[in-house]
């Protein structure tokens, strides 16, 4: 879930808990807050707890709770994830650090640590071409042998080949989830349990009628809805990262404000062509 904010880019509180309320009442099977798209790098340690309190107040058990509580160092990482087990979290959403490029050992340490230190469910979260930091399928099976509660990673490397070793290196049944929208269908198809989608932030219906006709065996209905997807992904090049999906959400009636600076809004021109791909996507939903 992208994380609201006021127009003079305070948490919107209140927001939360409205956007948290359509995505339940459109079928989601759970909530992630404090991701990429939830812009949780922008957010300081007190908005990071206060966003996971008002989401497990606003989801009131109706759903999974994942929170996204990685950091820069093991420490932030590991106050973050305590925080979210008090607070009620189901799972806790743990991104490798960033910018200083940890070694493969190293985030074994790292990983094996916050697990240790929380009787929360862990997630590794593998997004390299954010953190310039890969989890390679051997290091989550040494992570899932070593701490029980190491269950599986959300992979946006976009790499088809490394979601699947990943399932296939794990010494037990391990979760994966996608982080790309173009490639999740694929690897649901490989065994991904399912998706914590960036598009579903705008169109949260459609997402689970894909999840729906996958689990159904309706394949190519679910291959067409995946493909209805891809221009929406694909416009995420005329923006800075995360402003195209917040527009996207605004345009489609599900505002979350703006993004936080340097992240500026989008031009006039260029918005007008994102308006163009979300009533065609807004138009392919209601034939599906």
């Amino acid at each position: 879930m992208a994380t609201p904010f006021t127009a003079d880019h305070r948490l919107d509180e209140a927001r939360v808990g409205e956007l948290i309320e359509g995505y339940i009442a459109a079928g989601v099977h759970g909530i992630s807050v404090a991701g990429s798209q939830g812009e949780f790098f922008a957010l300081d340690a007190d908005e990071h707890i206060r966003l996971i309190e008002l989401s497990v107040r606003a989801i009131d058990g109706r759903v999974p709770l994942y929170a996204g509580t990685g950091g820069t160092t093991t420490r932030q990482a590991i106050a973050l994830t305590r925080a979210a087990e008090v607070l009620g979290a189901d799972l806790a959403l743990v991104i490798t650090p960033y910018f200083v490029q940890p070694t493969q050992d190293e985030l074994v340490a790292h990983y094996t640590a916050v697990a240790r230190a929380t009787k929360l469910p862990v997630m590794l979260y593998n997004n390299p071409p954010r953190t310039a930091v890969n989890v390679l399928p051997a290091t989550l099976a040494r992570c899932m042998r070593e701490c029980e509660n190491i269950v599986g990673v959300k992979d946006s490397a976009g790499d088809l080949t490394q979601s699947i070793e990943y399932l296939l290196d794990a010494p037990r049944p391990a979760l994966l989830f996608s982080g790309r929208d173009t490639i999740a269908l694929a690897m649901m198809f490989h065994g991904a349990q399912g998706t914590i989608s960036p598009a579903a932030n705008v169109f949260p219906e459609l997402m689970v009628q894909l999840y729906d006709a996958l689990r159904a065996g309706r394949h190519e209905e679910a291959r067409r809805i995946s493909d209805v997807f891809a221009p929406l992904r694909a416009a995420w090049a005329w923006g800075s990262f995360p402003v195209v999906i917040k527009e996207a959400m605004r345009l489609a009636g599900r505002d979350a404000g703006p993004t936080r600076p340097p992240i500026a809004a989008l031009s006039p021109a260029v918005r007008e062509k994102l308006a163009a791909v979300v009533e065609r996507i807004g138009a392919a939903r209601v034939l599906a």
